[in-house]
């Protein structure tokens, strides 16, 4: 056998995939009743969550119809919602751009695969159901409607867990919903530190992040200051930088060349597409640990990022962010349009925004004069 032989040989990178399922990170298909007890259990779950997480509903209708207009694709502003029609079908590998900013989809199991499963147990659909076991690959919730009824031996036989099913009537709504926030909340992804170093200081003259405030390189201090509420934090980094970036930290290089900071968050994310983000420019002579450590505390993991307001921007502080997963789509269609501006993308989108508890933090240094009027300060502030 030939070494050209027994190497595998693939034509694409092998990029990490975003967890979940075909239509969303977050998918609960709702199966094994009549579609219209289904509609109604996902009408029933929606009011209980709305108030924490953004819903969606995924649903086929048995009445084939025709749009009333000749538009392949049509938006209408209902002024109280927004009303889109389309012919497009819901191509493998493209449905998600249509959920992308929601916390959750529930899904009608009876006509469409989802990651998750609430089995409903309703004899009209029992034998429906034994041919649809394919489908029953994570079941999280087991739906009676009387206490005395028998859960079927083929249902049981896909639990992959019994602790962690929840097995309650389907009048229930209340354990329901939380059970299903409860998944949320212990599923909010793994928060990573970032530190932007990979710009080129052209402004400063030298590399802004091995200037010295605190008897270490900058971006070191930063690293250090964010890794205690981070799994990991990595040093943002252009390639052509690594022999000149000494430091304990992992290195994370920009895989999106020539977009700044937009690019280090880019590149973050292609590397851990199911982790959230911190970053953190490392320009920033007056961040703290305090600051950092309210951020955190402040997370909203169902928004698409977490900052904080700048007044005297009046606009969000996009570097001193935790960007979540659904933030990684959305950051991609932005770039697609042309625009490499992480603040942009904060306006326009859904995100938590906080007050800063020092504004003076926000106060980067980029240029000579700023380095020394900040090192300056913090001398006199350590010495009075």
């Amino acid at each position: 056998m030939t070494s050209k032989e027994t190497i595998k040989h693939t034509k694409h990178s092998a990029l990490k995939k975003p967890l979940g399922g075909e239509y969303h990170t977050n998918e609960w298909g709702i199966i094994g009743a009549p579609c219209s007890i289904i509609e109604e259990l996902a009408k029933e779950i929606n009011q209980g969550i709305a108030q924490s997480l953004s819903t969606g509903y995924l649903d086929a209708d048995h009445n084939k119809g025709r749009k009333s207009d000749k538009y392949h694709s049509s938006l209408t502003d209902k002024i109280s919602y927004l009303n889109f029609k389309t012919d497009s079908p819901l191509r493998q590998k493209q449905s998600r751009k249509y959920f992308s900013e929601l916390d959750l989809l529930l899904v009608n199991g009876n006509h469409f695969i989802a990651d998750k499963q609430i089995v409903i147990i309703n004899e009209k659909k029992k034998e429906s159901l034994s041919r649809k076991t394919d489908r029953l690959t994570d079941i999280r919730i087991i739906l009676i409607e009387k206490d005395t009824d028998d859960i079927y031996d083929f249902v049981l036989d896909k639990v992959s867990d019994e602790k962690k099913t929840l097995v309650c009537r389907i009048d229930q709504i209340d354990r329901i919903c939380n059970a299903i926030l409860k998944d949320f909340i212990e599923s909010a992804a793994p928060l990573f530190g970032l530190v932007l170093s990979g710009g080129k200081s052209q402004r400063m003259g030298e590399d802004k992040g091995a200037l010295n405030y605190y008897d270490k390189p900058h971006r070191e201090y930063t690293a250090d200051l964010i890794k205690k509420y981070c799994f990991q934090t990595f040093i943002s980094c252009r390639k052509n930088q690594d022999e000149l970036i000494e430091t304990d930290h992992s290195k994370l290089y920009d895989t999106f060349d020539g977009l700044g900071p937009y690019g280090g968050i880019l590149s973050a994310f292609r590397e851990e597409p199911n982790k959230a983000w911190l970053s953190l420019p490392c320009d920033l002579p007056f961040i703290s640990e305090d600051t950092i450590k309210y951020l955190v505390e402040h997370r909203n993991p169902s928004k698409l990022a977490t900052c904080f307001y700048n007044p005297d921007t009046d606009f969000p502080e996009p570097l001193i962010t935790i960007w979540e997963p659904k933030a990684y789509p959305v950051l991609l269609e932005f770039l697609s349009m042309g625009y490499s501006c992480p603040r942009k993308v904060l306006i326009n989108t859904d995100i938590e925004m906080l007050q800063m508890p020092n504004p003076k933090e926000l106060h980067n240094a980029n240029e000579k004069a700023e380095y020394l009027a900040a090192k300056k300060s913090l001398e006199s502030a350590t010495s009075s």
